[in-house]
């Protein structure tokens, strides 16, 4: 994993820290700034082939709970609150990575001594990881689910050490130093013992056919914006100050149509709108384009991926 800093390619069980008791983690902390922002995600669904594996692999990677199970499939969360949806799809075509869809779902930590807990967590239980990065405003860790969905582990550095200019932040893609990240759990720090309180999905990042054509959506008609600088490839937009909440690219996918529902990969994610003269002018701009579901609304992109916008 030549991305990771210190030789701890795909986190050898070498890495685990001396001291790390099994102390549960608090679950009384705030949640993360992502969340506390007039636009967030909230949820996201996923069509699966083999919900069984696709299950056991959310819950032992990363510690989400059953929450609710139907026929059509099962609710994963934290504490009782819904983030993950798999939606029982047997005999779907996987979707590859050259089509518009599902680029990876980030899972935001609270804190950074909660992604260390998940760092030793992958160690000990040999998950397999794909790479990480230092992002400047986060660090993050990047691995696939069963199905190949894409999946971010990370956590924010604070908000308040975050460089803009111009209304543009400052991110990048250096080596990540997992070693300093484990350094800083102090002595006798409690150790993994399921998801913390306040994991919340923190931004999604999907494949589109056409980055302009996706930010005049996501940004002129769902009201998120654009937090760096105009790029034919990507974008990444989000709302309040915080570094993205979607990001859109075109890496493998430039030039691809309307998503076949057939497949698997992302059926759909949530917004939370939490200013109820926000919530308007969305419903405004969308027009048509807009369905009634309960609690708000639902609009396809350009490519079909479904976005709920839930009054919050």
């Amino acid at each position: 994993m030549a991305w990771v800093k210190g030789g701890v390619a795909h986190f050898a069980p070498g890495v685990a820290a001396e001291g790390v008791s099994a102390q549960p983690s608090r679950m009384d902390a705030p949640l993360p700034f992502a969340l506390r922002t007039p636009i967030s995600v909230a949820e996201a669904a996923l069509r699966v082939r083999d919900l069984p594996a696709m299950e056991r692999f959310y819950r032992e990677a990363l510690g989400l709970e059953v929450v609710a199970r139907d026929a059509g499939g099962v609710v994963l969360g934290v504490r009782g609150t819904p983030i993950l949806h798999l939606l029982d799809r047997p005999g779907a075509r996987l979707e590859a990575p050259t089509e518009a869809g599902l680029f990876h779902i980030a899972f935001l930590m609270p804190t950074r001594l909660d992604l260390a807990r998940w760092i030793l967590h992958a160690a000990e239980t040999r998950i397999p990881v794909g790479g990480a990065a230092d992002h400047i405003v986060s660090e993050a860790i990047y691995l696939e689910d069963p199905e190949g969905n894409g999946i971010e582990v990370y956590s924010d550095r604070p908000e308040s050490g975050w460089d803009w200019q111009d209304g543009k932040v400052a991110m990048g893609t250096l080596g990540l130093d997992v070693r300093a990240i484990l350094a800083a759990m102090p002595p006798g720090t409690s150790g993994w013992t399921g998801a913390p309180a306040g994991l919340r999905i923190g931004h999604m990042h999907l494949r589109v056919g056409q980055v302009p054509v996706g930010r005049t959506f996501y940004d002129e008609a769902l009201g998120l914006r654009a937090t760096t600088g105009r790029d034919l490839h990507a974008a990444f937009l989000a709302s309040g100050g915080y570094h993205h909440h979607v990001a859109i690219n075109s890496w493998n996918s430039a030039g691809a149509g309307t998503r076949d529902t057939g497949t698997t990969g992302l059926d759909w994610f949530s917004l939370a709108v939490r200013d109820p003269t926000l919530f308007d002018a969305q419903l405004a701009r969308l027009g048509d384009a807009a369905t009634p579901i309960e609690g708000g609304v639902e609009a396809s992109d350009p490519w079909g991926t479904r976005v709920r916008l839930m009054r919050a």
